[in-house]
């Protein structure tokens, strides 16, 4: 009995010590794996080199020949190695030709080839690293060569952005809607500061005080540093000794030389992107800003910095890969003197290309000191190439602002201004009244159910189909005979056009105006909000279809669209393709061929030159003796219902050269809203007469 207990006890313990053992062999297996690695240089410089872009330069320095290295040396290891990996911004390291060398006494040396990507492009290179056998395993001997080989201790390695010149945005004649220009930096100095200089700088910028002194607690500033805190318009002392120097410009002046005999305020002149044209272009020109994290998420690999721009809207933002262009990059090696020793790598800088647009800066800022106090906006073409001679929206804003920046005060004031000068009026959409009634007819005549001169009868100031339509009438402002287009056209009648209409039918009017480009995409550079005929997906009702006739009912259209339309009439039923980038060779592109028949063009054309031209014409206050003129006026009710006295109107005016030989052709479509009180359509007409008669002047 006593013997079996012994055999079992000598087997637990057997097993005991079996168990142990596994363990002790295990981790002997593990200082194997380990020493094996330190007993490799060239899996040692691997390791050492995947450590490189993943910032771990502890782990780094660990691998390397520390004996007798103080704590200021490991710092300094760490410090210069991420200094220039993260300084020249690398990735994608790899290794390869790696071989082995062993020299003598405790010597190796591994012989390699690494490539990897910088800000300037790629770099490769053959090296050399040294390793010495310690009690440990091998380490790494590092030398400042093991980052470039001809980088030495006292060599410094240097990041040079090339910045990209952005392109100029400017007009048909090549002056400039946007480019450099220089501005003022307005900054202080905290060592030059008194008691009261923040108070009083903080006054005139119109800012809080807690602005500034945050921008003075960043990490950079120093006593003797400049630090800005604001970019203002530069006011050149020619500008400000003119006669007709406006008074805005004189109050700027005097407050930065208020600014600048603050103790500790400092000006100095920066390069800035400038728009010569100011309030009359933005919506055209647009804007950039200073780029955001956002942005360099959106736009990764593009070329975008910290302290890049980025085009916002308009041109700027349209055209931004073109304008942007693409920066240099050199990377340097600089010896202890300061002077170029070498150039490890670099890529030449592209500076953004120029755009040109067909746009006339004079005819812009005409059309823009006309409606700048209206809430509208202008289309100017010329009808027989398509080039868009100006694009207005009012009431505009400084996009100068965008780029100096502007205080919480301007944005909101901006926001929450009711004329919303921010909104685009010519991307959108809207009630054409009674300048689409040539439309109108030119699909009646296309389908062969309008002859125009069929007299429609004398029906008075006001007419029902009938009595279905209860006590809905469709009025009229003039009384006349015969009832004929072209006598319909010149008094804008209401009654004859919504008979168009319905003798046309919903579904082949519907089916008419898409093939006018209706529901569909304007094949033009800005992206325009689609012309409409419905709110829903048809004309629903009779009376529906009626007030379509004369632009009424939910009938919407876009600006640019509609001067595409009527330059049918002067093309022989076609219609020319809008366009805004210049080309030295102008030739007219047809979008939408044969849309009117050549017979409808002649005749809407005859009648539109009677809006003009005869006394009685709704246009006649465009009339000039020199060159003849043709138009349609119209006026868009907006309210609740018929009955509705408190609505709104819109004022149009298209208005167009009828001779195709006259030296400078155009084509102008302008709204304006809220015109009930101020003359209806007839305030939109004086208005285009003033522009045109600088327009024609200078061609004399």
């Amino acid at each position: 009995m006593r013997k079996n207990l012994r055999c079992k006890e000598k087997k637990k313990i057997r097993r005991a010590l079996l168990f142990f053992g596994g363990i002790i062999v295990l981790i002997g297996g593990a200082d194997a794996a380990g020493n094996l690695l330190q007993e490799n240089p060239e899996k040692l410089l691997t390791e050492y080199m995947a450590h490189i872009e993943q910032k771990e330069y502890e782990e780094m320095y660990e691998m390397t020949d520390t004996d007798g290295q103080s704590p200021e040396q490991k710092q300094h290891f760490i410090e210069r190695n991420s200094r220039i990996y993260e300084g020249i911004g690398i990735k994608n390291l790899k290794l390869s030709n790696i071989t082995e060398k062993k020299n003598k006494g405790k010597m190796k040396s591994v012989f390699y080839t690494v490539s990897f990507e910088t800000e300037a492009g790629k770099v490769e290179f053959d090296n050399q690293a040294n390793f010495v056998r310690c009690k440990e395993g091998y380490k790494l001997l590092w030398q400042d060569s093991m980052i470039y080989p001809t980088l030495t201790e006292t060599d410094k390695v240097q990041v040079s952005v090339l910045k990209a010149k952005r392109g100029q945005i400017l007009d048909r004649n090549g002056k400039h809607l946007a480019g450099q220009g220089r501005a003022v930096s307005v900054g202080v100095v905290p060592g030059k500061l008194e008691e009261h200089s923040l108070e009083d700088l903080a006054a005139l910028l119109d800012t809080d005080i807690e602005n500034i002194e945050n921008k003075l607690e960043a990490d950079w500033v120093k006593d003797g540093f400049f630090v800005p805190v604001a970019t203002l318009q530069k006011i050149h002392e020619i500008d400000r000794m003119k006669i007709e120097t406006n008074e805005e410009m004189m109050k700027e002046y005097e407050r930065q030389r208020q600014m600048k005999e603050i103790p500790g305020v400092q000006f100095s002149d920066i390069e800035i992107r400038t728009y010569d044209m100011g309030e009359a272009a933005a919506h055209l020109a647009g804007y950039v800003q200073a780029v955001t994290a956002e942005d360099l998420e959106k736009h990764p690999n593009e070329g975008y910095r910290s302290d890049s721009v980025i085009g916002r809207s308009g041109m700027e933002g349209l055209y931004e890969k073109e304008l942007k262009g693409n920066d240099g990059c050199e990377i340097w090696i600089i010896d202890k003197t300061g002077e170029k020793k070498e150039k490890i790598a670099g890529i030449t800088k592209e500076d953004g290309k120029d755009i040109r647009l067909t746009i006339d800066s004079e005819l812009q800022m005409q059309l823009y000191e006309q409606f700048k106090e209206d809430e509208g906006c202008s289309v100017a073409m010329d009808p027989y190439t398509g080039e868009i001679l100006a694009l207005v929206s009012t009431p505009s804003y400084d996009n100068n602002d965008f780029v100096r920046g502007m205080s919480e005060e301007q944005w909101d004031t901006l926001n929450e201004n009711k004329k919303r000068p921010l909104y685009n009026r010519f991307r959108q959409i809207w009630c054409p009244g009674s300048v689409f009634k040539p439309v109108v007819a030119g699909i009646g005549m296309k389908e062969g159910i309008l002859d125009p001169n069929e007299d429609f009868g004398n029906e008075g100031l006001s007419w029902q189909k009938d009595s279905s339509w209860g006590n809905y009438q469709v009025t009229t402002l003039h009384e006349y005979e015969p009832v004929i287009l072209k006598n319909a056209l010149i008094y804008s009648d209401n009654i004859y056009f919504a008979k168009v209409a319905l003798r046309t039918g919903a579904e082949r009017l519907e089916k008419s105006l898409e093939q006018l480009g209706f529901n569909q995409k304007l094949p033009f550079e800005i992206e325009m909000v689609q012309s409409q005929y419905s709110n829903t997906e048809h004309i629903e009702t009779e009376i529906q279809l009626a007030d379509s006739g004369y632009g009424q009912g939910q009938i919407l259209v876009n600006p640019v669209h509609l001067a595409s339309i009527y330059s049918a009439f002067l093309n022989g039923g076609n219609m020319i393709k809008p366009y805004l980038l210049y080309e030295e060779k102008q030739e007219s592109e047809i979008w939408i061929p044969e849309a009117f028949s050549q017979e409808a063009s002649a005749e809407i054309l005859e009648g539109l030159k009677g809006v003009i031209n005869d006394p009685g014409g709704t246009g006649y206050g465009a009339c000039r003796e020199d060159i003849l003129l043709a138009g349609k006026t119209g006026t868009a009710e907006l309210k609740a219902a018929k009955e509705d006295h408190t609505g709104t109107e819109i004022g149009w005016f298209a208005v167009f050269t009828a001779d195709k030989n006259v030296e400078r052709p155009i084509l102008i479509l302008s709204m304006a809203e809220n015109v009930k009180d101020t003359g209806g359509s007839g305030y939109v007409v004086k208005k285009d007469k003033a522009v045109l008669d600088q327009y024609f002047s200078m061609q004399k």
